[in-house]
């Protein structure tokens, strides 16, 4: 992390009556929209080479000599480095079929199980989400998910059932769905669509990356609210890294820290 986010110390609370003040300040809060991987799922460190060949399980075989399985790997691992620099650099979105397209292989959506389950165990929902999302809608304050993600809308949703989370959702975005992802401003209007929010100064995003979350939120008239759970790869990296409204070292914290933009 960069001096910008490693200077910004101060409480969440702190944050939230001084710069995030000056934002929207005496409006209040209307919605509390979330990032999904390294903000409500912990951040873990991934082995995208096990993560690829667990990939390559779904594509279509052909008896042969060159039937390599680890050349297929490889090839949807560099195909993954192009579809995700389209999202930092052109906010593209992409599908898992995408991805496919991209390594020209063929697969059969059917034969996902391996990656499915490769990802299952780093998916699953901070404890402190549920009491957060309760106290959220218990103070009338809409909750929302904007993920950037190639993966399907029947996915996320499961994790977040199998959770005890999903009923406590008013609306979710997945830009597997969307042609725009983070950081456009129009994948963050979408989210706040689903919410049924259109003020987007009485608005406030949660997320973990500098540039996706909080610039992006920010770009599009939203309070941006940094987890810093992440350690973010250097090609994941945009141009820009944006300064936090407030910082919550937990997801405990985004409590006080809406309660200072009430």
């Amino acid at each position: 992390m960069d001096g910008t986010g490693a200077a910004d110390t101060t409480s969440g609370t702190e944050r939230g009556t001084g710069r995030g003040a000056g934002r929207g300040a005496g409006q209040g809060v209307e919605a509390v929209i979330f990032d999904w991987g390294g903000t409500l799922t912990r951040w873990h460190d991934v082995d995208f080479h096990a993560e690829s060949l667990a990939l390559a399980e779904a594509v279509r075989r052909t008896p042969t000599r060159d039937d390599d399985h680890h050349a297929r790997a490889a090839r949807l691992h560099a195909a993954g480095g192009v579809v995700w620099g389209r999202s930092r650099d052109h906010q593209t979105s992409a599908t898992i079929e995408d991805l496919f397209t991209e390594a020209g292989l063929d697969h059969d959506p059917d034969l996902l199980t391996a990656y499915y389950e490769f990802w299952e165990p780093h998916t699953l929902t901070d404890p402190e989400v549920g009491p957060l999302w309760e106290w959220l809608r218990g103070q009338g304050i809409a909750v929302g998910v904007l993920s950037n993600t190639i993966w399907p809308r029947a996915w996320h949703r499961g994790f977040f059932e199998r959770d005890g989370v999903l009923g406590l959702l008013d609306g979710d975005v997945y830009t597997s769905e969307l042609p725009w992802t983070k950081p456009s401003p129009l994948a963050f209007v979408a989210a706040m669509e689903a919410v049924g929010a259109s003020d987007a100064s009485r608005c406030v995003y949660v997320g973990d990356r500098l540039f996706d979350d909080v610039w992006g939120a920010q770009q599009a008239g939203l309070r941006a609210v940094h987890v810093p759970h992440s350690t973010i790869p250097a090609e994941q990296v945009g141009h820009t890294e944006g300064v936090p409204d407030a910082v919550a070292h937990r997801l405990a914290d985004v409590r006080d820290i809406v309660t200072a933009w009430l």
